[in-house]
């Protein structure tokens, strides 16, 4: 059973006061107490209410000098303002103030009041249930969660361990599927911003066009379909991390942009002339060479030396040893749990063939590769013959069978999009074709 919602009332008019409590209590889930006088109440401050309806004239002390002294103890909690005086320029100092309500003591108070406090206890339930998601999501990033005991897997929480205790900025590096956003997640939960947005933002999925917009925002009718105004990355991960995949297949001009809202702190939304301060951690990551991408002159070496930050490098699966056979079975058990199936077991000749492989496509293909052998066996116990990476990649028969080039095409295309999780731009460019080829293959269901 959850807990009651607590409502103090501050009125020093007896009868209006048993007004309002009268109302109030017609919801059992409200426990609501009166006071009369700012003393008696300020005494009762400590335990905590959930919600404060404040009468503006008490005979022992102004309104808005109660609201003061609440606003001290606790900033956050919601104060609704009864008053007998319908002054607009009171009303938006109040609110200024951090006031949720200013009600004026009329015929439509107690309608008004009733629909202030549902909306504020509404509020209050959706920011707690927010609040317990990111706690659960905390410790589902938790460092002992972080699958693995090889000296290079080691190396790298050390690292992140550094970057949990600063601000500095992070930057990622490692090949495709290696689980650089688990990373930069594991290091956001783990840090003092962990009670903050996580907002990610994968930059080889936006067209170059429409990123600016993607990350500043934008006002209304900014450009064509801007029929409202939109705000941007930054500012929805404001006091949190902000998370930059693939900052490698950024533009130049976007390049420009970024570094100056980087050194600035602050962003001009597409279209406004408004400059908007924020404060976000910044962590990038690429499976480039930014290095290389600087001396080739398609990244900003000043970006660059931004970003660097704490650099991270993400190993392979290859290298990680017997973490191979630990993350295996981790999936296999969390496949178990799922599909609530019994437990599943390798067996010698399947963890012999699992060590062996390379694993391109490194820690998401060996999930593939895993929970494809877990529906194939049927006893519970995997075997070498169960392990098929030839299924998961697609390339079994690739060039020993003869096809058309069409065909040959077809098969890359899908190849590429299932590698880098069905993203057309980055594949458009990896493959150096049009994207709207692939998405008319897409809209034909070729792929």
């Amino acid at each position: 059973m959850s807990n009651p919602f607590k409502v103090f009332i501050v009125e020093d008019d007896v009868w209006y006061g048993e007004v309002l409590e009268y109302l109030l209590n017609l919801n059992p889930e409200y426990e609501v107490e009166r006071f009369t006088t700012a003393k008696e109440f300020l005494a009762n401050l400590h335990r905590n209410p959930d919600l404060v309806t404040l009468d503006y004239s008490l005979q022992d002390m102004s309104g808005d000098q109660v609201l003061r002294k609440i606003k001290e103890y606790s900033p956050s909690l919601p104060v609704v303002m009864v008053s007998g005086q319908n002054d607009v320029s009171t009303a938006v100092n109040l609110l200024r103030e951090g006031v949720y309500d200013y009600i004026v003591k009329d015929d439509e108070a107690k309608d008004r009041l009733w629909n202030s406090v549902k909306n504020i206890r509404e509020k209050l339930n959706l920011e707690r249930e927010i609040d317990q998601l990111r706690e659960e999501i905390g410790v589902k990033y938790q460092f002992k969660n972080l699958i693995g005991q090889s000296p290079l897997l080691n190396k790298v929480k050390s690292l992140m361990e550094k970057a949990c205790n600063s601000n500095i900025t992070v930057s990622l590096t490692g090949e495709t599927g290696t689980g650089k956003e688990v990373v930069a997640k594991a290091i956001h939960y783990n840090s003092s911003r962990a009670k903050q947005p996580f907002v990610a933002v994968n930059a080889a999925a936006i067209p170059s066009e429409l990123i600016e917009s993607e990350l500043f925002g934008h006002a209304k009718g900014a450009f064509t379909g801007a029929e409202s105004a939109r705000t941007g990355k930054f500012l929805q991960a404001h006091k949190g991390t902000l998370f930059l995949d693939e900052i490698g297949e950024m533009d130049l001009a976007m390049q420009a942009k970024l570094l100056r809202a980087i050194q600035e702190r602050e962003i001009t939304p597409v279209g406004s002339n408004e400059v908007i301060p924020f404060d976000v951690r910044i962590i990038v990551a690429t499976h480039q060479n930014l290095g290389d991408l600087v001396q080739k002159n398609a990244f900003r070496s000043d970006l660059y030396y931004r970003l660097l930050g704490l650099p991270i490098e993400i190993p392979p699966l290859r290298d990680r040893g017997n973490d191979v056979i630990v993350l295996a079975e981790y999936f296999l058990a969390e496949f178990a749990k799922s599909n609530q199936t019994n437990k599943l077991k390798l067996t010698s000749p399947a963890k012999a063939k699992l060590r062996e492989y390379t694993y391109p496509g490194n820690v998401r293909e060996l999930k593939a590769v895993v929970e494809l052998a877990a529906v194939m066996c049927s006893n519970g116990s995997i075997e070498a013959e169960h392990v098929s990476f030839n299924a998961v990649t697609g390339t079994s028969d690739f060039l020993i069978s003869e096809h058309s080039l069409k065909h040959y095409t077809i098969q890359i295309i899908r190849h590429f999009l299932d590698k880098y999780d069905q993203n057309v731009v980055l594949v458009a460019k990896k493959l150096d074709i049009g994207k709207s080829t692939i998405y008319r293959m897409i809209k034909n269901k070729e792929i």
